[in-house]
């Protein structure tokens, strides 16, 4: 497509949200341009129904993550309803009052997941409570006639466009305009109401039996903080001068505090409110629940490498707290993997692995062959089974099959083993390992964790616990241990077990050390002679240096020494068995240049080499040139950085003009010359408009011929 200027080609148009899977481009990209053509097809189908998976399986997450709030919010509509439904005597107090029933929703500040949780408490109201839910945001109403526009379009189910109805005061229903007002409102309500209460009994019941007789009107303001304060003022007094003929209900989403609702209304309207507060979810408890049942599981195949997570948990700490950037990075990873990695279609489920393995064609096993944790496995075996795999694809497809067997089992194993460990660690007062077991989660794939200063730490502490914190550590880890499918750790359970038994048996020899111990006490107490006394003194000193470590404390250490055996067996670093390349993707570097952005490098791409966003070959220009078939902005942006401090706009304007009729016939007519200048001109003042609103130059104060340059150099 042909253009004149770069900021034709700026604007994002972000795909519906309601299809969240790969898209038909995406899939025809993931096609044309993968690395291996052999299996494309196949790698794109399995990347297409893991992700499938895992989206359905993040849904659930987050909808019984918030399946108390929801409820929480249910119950308090259901209330406020039933009184104004029965006129009972605290709606008629509220009435009196002139009260409106209003749900304060802390939310926090991921403000990025706020939709997803006002999206599914729309349909749990509209599914449970009322069909008449608005959702309001701040850019949307900016006056209260934009708001009382969006507000009874969304509950007469038309659309509303504000920018045309700037001039009017009404909204259109079918062939009928109505004026957007509170007495509107009402009578809307009421009409439709009516007409619902009129229907059959079973027509009822079949097409609103799951609504209230009267359902509420519910308007949710989604960032209540961004709302202009006359705007919350007004409607505020507005509705609640009506509440007894309408039944309205006010949900604010807030992202701050709840004292945001008084710092934004004085209490002449903030009294008006009978607000309730409701607290969502921490988002880093959200979080840690996501990587919880995505990643510390063996049901899905894919895995993250440190490096990759790490970047994941920053983007998230440190720039938006948002669940679902940290979601969209996981599903790039997966896309990134499944593109970059020719063997990704042996990253499936265990099921389906000997089927796969045994369809690898004769370049795909030397790609095997060519990964380095399998030539590290090569190396550690005999020489005639070295030849083997290295010379017969059938004996390796064998061998590979085997191998990833045996990682799928280390996946169970590490994850019960680390959650053992969690257990142990979360429960010492300075978390040397961390407190999160995502935190833990990222030592163990770093490196080999007991080798580690933190983790001798964690144990000096763990051989300090007392009895009930052990006893209750060990009962964790049995009920952990018992949760596998397995055979694996039917031994270990028994030893966790016997501990627990010694454990209850030190309480009757318990007892008996302590009145023991009280004796040489007693006989203390009758040396009255100094001498003696001080010859005791010392006995009993000596007595405790040379003493030896009770039962209690030879369990202890026992205790501790066995879950440190089963760190060392089972959580061994993911880079230490063979063919994790298949399911670990660990291209950090990649990931963080996808979503760490640099507006300013990329900026300067675009406008020096714009062939590589256009994909236009013939845009492109070596040596320093510039072509006249660049957009006007690309030729003034290269233009102005030969200039100096100050750029006189004349010299500018005929090196544009230098630059652009470059294009033009030798033999063009003469007659038309002034109109190409006067074309010629316009374009560059349109470029040089755009350049300034890019930030890149700004009027000069010093000479009125000339603009001033604001960056030095390239990028």
């Amino acid at each position: 497509m042909s253009t004149c200027s770069v900021s034709k080609g700026c604007f994002v148009f972000k795909p519906s949200t309601k299809k969240r899977r790969l898209s038909d481009k995406t899939a025809h990209d993931f096609r044309c341009t993968s690395n291996d053509s052999e299996d494309t097809e196949l790698r794109f189908v399995t990347c297409q129904s893991l992700w499938n998976q895992i989206k359905s399986e993040t849904e659930q997450i987050q909808e019984n993550l918030n399946k108390q709030l929801l409820d929480n919010l249910v119950s308090f509509l259901s209330r406020s309803h039933s009184d104004f439904q029965e006129k009972t005597t605290d709606w008629t107090c509220r009435m009196k009052f002139r009260e409106i029933p209003t749900a304060a929703l802390v939310l926090g500040v991921n403000v990025t997941d706020h939709d997803l949780t006002f999206r599914g408490l729309s349909d749990v109201l509209q599914d449970n409570i009322t069909p008449y839910v608005a959702l309001l945001e701040a850019k949307d109403c900016p006056g209260i006639k934009n708001l009382m526009q969006k507000l009874m379009g969304q509950l007469m189910k038309c659309d509303i466009d504000v920018d045309s109805l700037e001039d009017e005061d009404c909204v259109q229903v079918s062939q009928n305009r109505i004026r957007c007002s509170m007495p509107s409102l009402i009578s809307w309500y009421d009409s439709v109401t009516k007409k619902t209460n009129s229907e059959t009994p079973s027509k009822k019941r079949n097409s609103s039996s799951r609504h209230w007789q009267s359902p509420p009107v519910v308007v949710i303001f989604k960032d209540m903080e961004s709302f202009t304060t006359k705007v919350l003022q007004d409607f505020i007094v507005i509705s609640s001068q009506h509440i007894h003929e309408l039944p309205l209900v006010l949900i604010f989403g807030i992202a701050t505090s709840p004292m945001i609702i008084h710092r934004l209304l004085p209490h002449s309207v903030s009294s008006l409110l009978c607000i309730e507060l409701f607290q969502s979810l921490s988002c880093k408890e959200h979080l840690s629940t996501i990587i919880d049942k995505l990643l510390l599981t063996s049901q899905f195949p894919f895995k993250l490498g440190e490096k990759v997570l790490q970047v994941l948990i920053n983007i998230f700490l440190y720039h938006d707290f948002s669940v679902q950037n940290f979601i969209k990075g996981f599903q790039l990873c997966i896309v990134e993997h499944f593109y970059s990695q020719p063997l990704s279609v042996l990253c499936c489920h265990l099921a389906d692995i000997k089927k796969r393995v045994y369809s690898l064609s004769h370049d795909q096993c030397e790609s095997i062959r060519r990964l380095p944790s399998f030539r590290r496995y090569v190396e550690k075996q005999e020489s005639g089974k070295q030849i083997e795999l290295l010379t017969n694809n059938s004996f390796l497809k064998e061998e590979t099959e085997k191998l990833l067997g045996d990682l799928h089992v280390y996946h169970e194993n590490y994850v019960r083993i680390l959650r053992c460990l969690h257990v142990f660690t979360s429960s010492l007062p300075k978390y040397p390992l961390g407190k999160q077991i995502r935190e833990l989660h990222c030592a163990c794939l770093e490196n080999r964790v007991w080798e580690t200063e933190e983790y001798e730490s964690s144990l000096q502490l763990a051989r300090m616990l007392n009895k009930t914190d052990l006893v209750t550590m060990l009962q964790q880890c049995v009920e952990i241990l018992m949760s596998s499918s397995g055979k694996e750790f039917d031994r270990a359970v028994e030893k966790l077990k016997e501990f627990l038994t010694q454990f209850q048996n030190l309480e009757a020899e318990a007892s008996q050390e302590r009145d023991v111990s009280v004796s040489p006490q007693k006989e203390l107490q009758k040396k009255t002679d100094l001498y003696h006394l001080q010859k005791t003194l010392l006995e009993l000193k000596e007595s405790r240096r040379s003493k030896k470590l009770t039962k209690f404390e030879m369990l202890r250490f026992e205790v501790v020494d066995y879950i440190d055996s089963l760190v060392r067996r089972y959580l061994a670093p993911a880079d230490e068995r063979a063919l994790h390349e298949i399911v670990y993707f660990n291209g950090a570097a990649v990931l963080r240049g996808h979503l760490n952005a640099a507006p300013r490098t990329a900026l300067h791409t675009a406008l020096n080499s714009p062939h590589w966003y256009l994909k236009n070959q013939a845009l492109r220009c070596d040596g320093g040139g510039i072509s006249n078939k660049a957009p006007d902005i690309c030729i003034v942006y290269k233009l102005h950085l030969e200039c100096g401090r100050l750029i006189n706009l004349v010299d500018w304007l005929e090196a544009f003009s230098t630059v652009v009729m470059a294009a033009e016939e030798p033999n063009a007519d003469a007659a038309s010359s002034d109109q190409v200048d006067d074309v010629i001109h316009a374009r560059f003042i349109r470029a040089v408009s755009e350049l300034e609103l890019l930030g890149f130059i700004k009027p000069s104060k010093q000479k009125t011929d000339h603009v001033a340059r604001l960056t030095w150099g390239g990028c």
